[in-house]
């Protein structure tokens, strides 16, 4: 939006004479008569000339402008700074969930029994980016070691029957799942990892 004062090509403080000269520059600038071939520009041109100068000459009429000018512009700082905050939270939104889907993908396959190179690489293939995913398969690692050197909660309990181990190394492993939902019983560990290792909530 051209203001009047742009139309003349003066300052907002300009003096009534530095309007003044400014008008008589910019009508002979813009005057069809100097502007051969674009008569119609120049002319439409000249007229925005003429008005501001009508305006800006008129110390009333210019007070009038002023506060109208300076209230519009005011609505429309605060309409931009607005539009800047919504636009910041949503980026802010799109970057929160972005990260906890890679965190719940990651927390998947690191309860699956893989590694943080195979974790990571996942990350990656999902569109992770390299630093974020490096991040996250190294926290999922630390916390998935951690959890695996604690005591197993119930194991002071006495007469409890310990497993076989026999047995248990005899069961069939059952191959790595590809399902997206996550286990409810992971809902503990999820929670642990969000809280003691990236420091958000899920």
């Amino acid at each position: 939006m051209v203001t009047l004062y742009e139309a003349l090509g003066v300052r907002e403080d300009a003096s009534d004479d530095e309007i003044k000269r400014a008008y008589r520059k910019a009508a002979m600038r813009a005057h069809p008569d100097r502007n051969k071939g674009r008569e119609a520009a120049a002319h439409d041109a000249f007229q925005e000339i003429k008005q501001a100068y009508a305006i800006l000459s008129d110390g009333e009429q210019r007070r009038v402008y002023d506060a109208v000018f300076a209230q519009e512009m005011s609505r429309l700082r605060d309409d931009e700074e607005r539009q800047a905050r919504e636009r910041a939270e949503c980026e802010a939104q799109a970057q929160r969930e972005r990260y906890e889907k890679f965190v719940a993908i990651a927390m998947r396959y690191a309860e699956r029994g893989y590694k943080r190179d195979v974790v990571f690489g996942v990350l990656l293939g999902r569109g992770c980016d390299e630093a974020l995913a490096a991040r996250i398969a190294h926290g999922v690692a630390a916390l998935s070691a951690s959890r695996a050197s604690a005591p197993p909660a119930g194991n002071m309990s006495k007469g409890r029957r310990e497993p076989d181990a026999s047995a248990e190394s005899a069961a069939p492993t059952a191959p790595p799942q590809t399902a997206e939902a996550e286990p409810a019983s992971h809902a503990g560990l999820f929670s642990t990892l969000w809280h003691g290792m990236f420091g958000i909530r899920p």
